[in-house]
């Protein structure tokens, strides 16, 4: 049994699945190079990320899967669990061996099935709640800026709800615990990195490139949200269930009130 290392990145780690099953040999481990300890009795194999292997196994796959069993897969490795890697080894492990007579994604009674079936649940709440969390701030040069800090890699996954629900002004969607972001131009989405320390919230973007409006539509915002409530309905414990206080640092309705809150009097 071998340690097997690779750069970090997807694509490394479907070259990773190739070279091994080319070996014929199952891994004792699979991490980035960057964590990764070798075994006082195993031997650590570097694997080079190789995009034209990488493109090979994920179109494989389907021999195996269906495209909704494969891209699983992915979720798993954006879920960021130390035992990414061995967890997508096995489930790939377990497709194979079934040569695609049965769809595995269905065996339940199987530890690694129901491993990844749980991870892809996470991955998707967690998708939807940044959908729907995600407040933009409007600068002086027209960019519509919003920071996040989701409990998994999820940029990815949402770029194309916002490419589309959005695409008719720039927006900069950035990830702080991960140090990259997602940024729009009106024509594509591409993935920007940053080598200065980002906000340490959406709210702390220097008042200077803000938009001079954008207090404004804030107060709206806040408004609209206070109106909006019916405080006979108030029940805070569901409330935080379905918006974590993780997130309210990031959502306008948030924030502290510049102006009072005052209950409309309906006219007689």
């Amino acid at each position: 049994m071998h340690d097997y290392t690779y750069d970090g990145s997807f694509d490394g780690l479907l070259t990773v699945l190739l070279e091994m099953y080319e070996r014929k040999t199952l891994p004792n481990s699979i991490q980035s190079a960057e964590v990764a300890q070798g075994g006082l009795f195993t031997a650590t194999v570097p694997i080079a990320t190789n995009e034209e292997k990488a493109a090979r196994v994920w179109q494989g796959l389907l021999k195996y899967m269906d495209k909704e069993a494969r891209a699983r897969l992915y979720h798993v490795f954006l879920s960021e669990r130390p035992d990414r890697e061995i967890i997508i080894c096995r489930y790939v492990r377990l497709a194979v061996e079934a040569k695609g007579r049965v769809d595995i994604s269905e065996n339940y009674t199987n530890d690694s099935v129901r491993l990844v079936a749980d991870i892809d649940k996470q991955l998707f709440r967690e998708k939807h709640r940044m959908e729907a969390f995600v407040r933009f701030e409007k600068t002086q040069d027209e960019l519509f800026h919003a920071t996040i800090e989701p409990d998994f890699d999820v940029l990815p996954l949402i770029a194309p709800h916002f490419t589309k629900r959005y695409a008719d002004q720039r927006w900069l969607i950035f990830d702080r615990r991960r140090g990259y972001g997602l940024y729009y131009d009106l024509h594509r989405t591409d993935i920007v990195q940053f080598e200065e320390k980002a906000p340490q919230r959406a709210t702390d973007v220097s008042a200077t490139v803000l938009d001079e409006r954008e207090p404004l539509f804030r107060l709206l915002w806040q408004t609209y949200f206070d109106h909006a409530n019916i405080p006979e309905r108030r029940n805070l414990k569901l409330h935080r269930r379905h918006i974590p206080l993780r997130y309210w640092r990031y959502l306008s309705e948030k924030q502290p009130r510049e102006t009072r809150f005052e209950p409309i009097r309906n006219k007689r």
